[in-house]
């Protein structure tokens, strides 16, 4: 089988860094994307046209792919039967080793509905009968700043409160980590990757608006439910896999001068 790896969501966040990486490994790289080539796109990525929404040119990008690393998401609104058409596609195809990017506390968040369709999607995968591997990571460094500066207009800064903790990685070394599972045998459910600390949404909020040199009150939302007593109790957590070394403070200050992964 050949060794050509294909990406999804392959210019998002998570799939530039794997790309990246998997062209320094010298690895033969095809992008699925459902736009034609840009002129500026880099010439040792191959680019197969398709649509993870309808399933058009799916088998055209799978021909010869000896793995699929799925990165790409809609933010769970189409993301199951996304995953769904590209597992049907990829047993079409000799089935390739097929690798799944998910989340860590899935399983203990259903209430919430982006990790429910996560969870679904990764159901999906390991009953596919595929050669299959599923990584979790916590939260990128990168969403967690986007969502404070999402907020520039506004004269105070709504973040969670009541101690809802997190718990962010850099995407660099999610993608590190992935490239390494793509390169090696099929895993199942490798070990979660966490970020090197955990700290509080207020701390993090803070810390982004220091970054900035923004002065805007922060207020902090304690909200009912079963959805914010499970982030309360750190369902979104992995202590005991706090693998990654940059820090979310490295982050910010790796951001501002261009030379951490994941920016926004």
């Amino acid at each position: 089988m050949s060794d050509t790896i294909l990406v999804t969501g392959g210019t998002g966040v998570l799939g530039r860094e794997v790309v990246g990486r998997l062209v320094r490994e010298g690895s033969a790289v095809r992008l699925l994307s459902r736009r034609s080539r840009p002129p500026d796109a880099d010439a040792a990525v191959r680019w197969a046209v398709g649509d993870l929404a309808t399933g058009e040119g799916l088998d055209e990008a799978l021909r010869e792919a000896g793995a699929v690393v799925h990165c790409a998401t809609s933010g769970g609104r189409r993301d199951v039967a996304a995953t769904e058409r590209l597992v049907a596609a990829a047993r079409r195809a000799r089935t390739p080793h097929f690798l799944y990017v998910s989340i860590v506390g899935v399983q203990r968040t259903p209430s919430i509905p982006y990790y429910r369709a996560k969870l679904a999607c990764e159901r999906a995968v390991r009953g596919s009968g595929l050669p299959w591997t599923v990584l979790r990571a916590t939260q990128f460094h990168s969403l967690v700043a986007r969502a404070v500066r999402a907020q520039r207009r506004s004269p105070v800064v709504v973040t969670a409160g009541g101690g809802v903790r997190l718990q962010p990685v850099d995407a660099g070394e999610v993608a590190e980590r992935l490239v390494e599972l793509a390169l090696g045998a099929p895993a199942g459910q490798a070990p979660d990757v966490g970020g090197p600390e955990i700290r509080t949404m207020v701390e993090l909020t803070r810390e982004v608006l220091a970054a900035d040199g923004e002065r805007r009150p922060v207020l902090p939302l304690r909200l009912p439910g079963k959805a914010f007593r499970a982030l309360r109790g750190g369902a979104l957590l992995a202590p005991g896999r706090a693998v990654g070394r940059v820090t979310f403070e490295d982050y910010l200050a790796g951001a501002r001068a261009g030379g951490v992964s994941g920016r926004p």
